[in-house]
């Protein structure tokens, strides 16, 4: 468990923040109109390492997050993520925006490891 994350378990749990937040997109450089609950690049599905729990922005490792894998679950598709840089991994639900070509290629190749 990292520094950041048993700061932020000391704390108690804490709700997730909406915030509203465009970004243009480290790994492709399309311009992403944030919702509130934007959390990667619709476009080529790559994020960055800003949380530690969701919203709070937290995190300093500010890293991307290169989609790895992605699976069916409860109804909605969960995409897997891994920080180039501190190695960290996450899941974010997949939004109705993304890139479906982009996920079938992730599930593809997730299918064939």
């Amino acid at each position: 468990m990292t520094k950041e994350e048993k700061n932020s378990n000391s704390l108690g749990a804490r709700r997730f923040r909406r915030v509203v937040e465009d970004f243009k997109c480290l790994k492709c450089g399309t311009q992403v109109k944030g919702n509130g609950y934007t959390d990667h690049c619709p476009n080529c599905l790559w994020g960055l390492h800003v949380d530690v729990m969701p919203g709070d922005r937290a995190s300093g490792c500010r890293g991307q997050l290169q989609p790895i894998n992605v699976v069916y679950e409860d109804d909605s598709y969960v995409i897997t993520y891994k920080c180039v840089k501190c190695r960290a991994i996450k899941n974010f639900k997949a939004s109705s925006e993304d890139n479906v070509d982009v996920l079938a290629n992730l599930a593809n190749a997730s299918a064939k490891a």
